[in-house]
């Protein structure tokens, strides 16, 4: 099943049951979104991703960067970073996340992606650093990209495109019983640059 709502009606739950994901579509006007796309490319200390996959050391094409209200460490692919401190433009990204929301956020996991090549496999954010069951607020920027949901029994599936400037909020039991990703695509030349704001719990 693909979810694509035209008027992005916020209050609409995408997933049929076991979870909550609300789509808000665009929150910034055109300008603005490109905007905070160009400074995000020049501005943010991105580096390439880590992951430990059957003991070897995988290093992605994907970069990634940590930002947080302290230097909160988090262990994903059993890698572990530790948060930078925020830059003005990420706290105003998130004061805009928060308001829509009406969340709270105290990190930020950014993902840039250079191509429609470069994705992200299955996975569910269960990890033991984030707050149970806690909000994730995800902001994107650039190419529009679909993203897919997979529940973890049933094997039902539910996507929607991300819209350069658009809101995505993942929360209640949505990490128990989904899966997501990013499907990789040949037909996308350009980047897009993922915000997820969530709370660490330490």
């Amino acid at each position: 099943m693909s979810l694509f709502p035209i008027e992005h009606n916020a209050e609409l739950n995408l997933l049929p049951h076991d979870g909550i994901v609300n789509y808000y579509g665009k929150i910034f006007e055109a300008a603005t979104a490109t905007k905070y796309y160009e400074t995000l490319l020049t501005e943010i200390d991105w580096q390439p991703d880590e992951a430990i996959i059957f003991g070897k050391k995988i290093i992605t094409k994907r970069k990634v960067a940590w930002y947080g209200d302290r230097p909160f460490s988090y262990t994903y692919s059993k890698v572990t970073k530790h948060a930078l401190l925020w830059t003005n433009t990420l706290l105003a990204l998130k004061e805009a996340t928060e308001q829509h929301s009406g969340e709270q956020y105290n990190s930020c996991l950014l993902n840039l992606y250079h191509t429609g090549s470069e994705g992200m496999a299955w996975h569910s954010d269960g990890e033991k650093d984030l707050k149970p069951d806690g909000a994730i607020g995800s902001l994107s920027f650039g190419a529009e990209r679909k993203f897919a949901f997979k529940h973890k029994q049933s094997g039902e599936t539910v996507s929607v495109q991300l819209e350069h400037g658009s809101l995505l909020v993942m929360k209640g039991r949505t990490q128990t019983h989904w899966l997501h990703r990013l499907p990789p695509t040949t037909r996308i030349s350009t980047p897009r640059i993922n915000l997820t704001f969530r709370t660490i719990v330490q």
